[in-house]
């Protein structure tokens, strides 16, 4: 199967709005995303909202928030418009009507009034017989003429499809090659529900073919769904778009990704810090590769190789290592300017940085994200790494360990002495500062590193001594070691 040549790509996003953006519609639309891009096409978003019971703003809202911040934008959808809208499901119903009549007017739909609870039985009959289910003869052979009658009077019913009998429907996916269904293996499925309502696969077949959709790039799941919308289709005699068929998300336990396995929202991984370049690559992968090596890339650089030839067939498992290695990866290369405007919001959050913040609390924020940036995986990590430049902390277990250690006090002592008498700040040499306050009591330069170290932070770790000490400043530099002083060097 080739890609396509003469006929302008237009593909579709058609997310439901009950609930957030899952990963797995998030790759779905990243894929629909790099097919059009990559061909000069169009995506379009189509907003399925026809569960009424279901729908919210909120998840609306969430949808498209989390799409924006991946970086997908759509050519035609909510928000943007176009000439094959509305774009909300709900709001194409007359349409769907008009299928739905014509259909019963041409026998290829019928009303059906058998009871949910015997259509079950019979489901469970059939099963137990180990045959396939399809339809109740006493409905599909009902009288048109009786069926409308009853119908008008308000009798409970709902909307099939006939579904003929011994034919052979062949999808050819360029991901699976040729699938083949037969008939027999289709129920007659409900095609609109006792409030009328169309059912799924009736309502997408006929706006896709509306919206001159010409590829149709779908979870893998959706596969047993595509007879049922070719049928329609073909009854309507629409043109039927291509398929591609793309494979599941596994967890690590190598079953469909799920709230047992961790995080399955766009928006939680929004909400920890994660790059939105690293979660765009890294989706990207789950089931495509450019080449057999490289790992990295930009959304340009996914658009100019992207084939769904290249797509697997087999489940791609999310690797949450592999992805906080991306994250880090994609922060330590973001400029320390923009890096700053990135962690800004976790920084207020936290309160360490106000809402309305100076030109001057800017300016520090982004020097604390340059000394930090090579010791962050997530822009969520920064405000408890950072927090010591910005409020007094309680050493930890490690640090009050190290302050109390014997001679600890004496070589604190000196290391301040030392330090008031400087005027430079930071002193241009420290370490050789510290070599000087060490040998003045035979001691090694660590003995005075590691006290200094959670004399003024609190911890063991962080960025570089010299740009803590710039950072915090000379006053609150040498008050932290008079404090450490005055308390845990003291008691060693």
């Amino acid at each position: 199967m080739t890609e396509p040549a003469s006929r302008p790509v237009r593909v579709r996003f058609a997310p439901s709005p009950t609930g957030r953006l899952h990963l797995g519609g998030a790759r779905t639309a990243l894929f629909n995303w790099a097919f059009a891009r990559r061909h000069g096409g169009r995506f379009v978003l189509r907003v399925e909202d026809t569960d009424r019971a279901r729908n919210t703003e909120e998840s609306l809202t969430s949808i498209l928030d989390s799409l924006r911040w991946l970086g997908l934008d759509w050519d035609e959808g909510p928000e943007v418009g176009g000439e094959h809208g509305p774009y909300f499901q709900s709001e194409r119903q007359g349409r769907h009507r008009e299928a739905l009549e014509r259909g019963l007017r041409e026998g290829w739909l019928y009303r059906c009034f058998v009871p949910l609870d015997e259509v079950r039985a019979q489901r469970e009959a059939a099963r137990a017989a180990k045959g396939n289910w399809r339809f109740d003869p006493g409905s599909r052979e009902l009288d048109p003429r009786e069926a409308e009658r009853r119908a008008a009077a308000g009798e409970p019913h709902v909307v099939r499809m006939r579904v003929p009998e011994g034919e052979r429907l062949v999808i050819h996916d360029h991901v699976r090659g040729e699938v083949t269904f037969d008939s027999s293996e289709v129920e007659d499925w409900v095609v609109a529900r006792a409030d009328g309502v169309p059912t799924y696969n009736f309502a997408c077949a006929l706006d896709d073919a509306d919206m001159a959709v010409t590829h149709v790039i779908r979870g893998e799941e959706h596969l047993v769904n595509t007879p049922k919308q070719m049928l329609v289709r073909r009854f309507l005699g629409l043109p039927e778009p291509e398929y591609a068929h793309v494979p599941l998300i596994l967890g690590a336990d190598g079953r469909k990704l799920s709230k047992r396995t961790g995080d399955t929202a766009v928006e939680d991984y929004r909400a920890r810090g994660y790059p939105p370049e690293a979660l765009f690559n890294f989706l990207a992968l789950l089931g495509f590769s450019i080449d057999d090596k490289t790992t990295l890339f930009s959304p340009d650089e996914l658009v100019r190789h992207f084939e769904l030839g290249r797509i697997q067939k087999g489940g791609a498992v999310f690797d949450p290592v592999k992805l906080d290695w991306m994250a880090g990866e994609y922060l330590r290369a973001t400029p320390t300017d923009e890096l700053a405007r990135r962690v800004l919001p976790w920084m207020q959050e936290a309160g360490l940085v106000p809402d309305e913040p100076s030109a001057a609390d800017l300016e520090r924020l982004e020097r604390v994200a340059g000394a930090f940036r090579e010791r962050l995986t997530l822009y969520g990590e920064l405000p408890e790494r950072a927090r010591f430049l910005y409020e007094e902390v309680e050493p930890d277990a490690k640090a009050a360990q190290a302050l109390a250690a014997p001679g600890v006090a004496e070589l604190l002592q000196d290391l301040l002495a030392a330090l008031e008498e400087r005027s430079e700040w930071p002193p241009a040499d420290l370490p050789g500062l510290v070599r000087e306050v060490a040998a003045g009591r035979g001691a090694k330069p660590g003995a005075v590193m590691k006290p200094l170290r959670a004399a003024l932070t609190g911890t063991l770790g962080g960025p570089e001594l010299v740009e803590v000490l710039d950072l915090l400043g000379r006053e609150r530099s040498l008050a932290r070691l008079r404090r450490a002083l005055a308390t845990g060097a003291r008691n060693g």
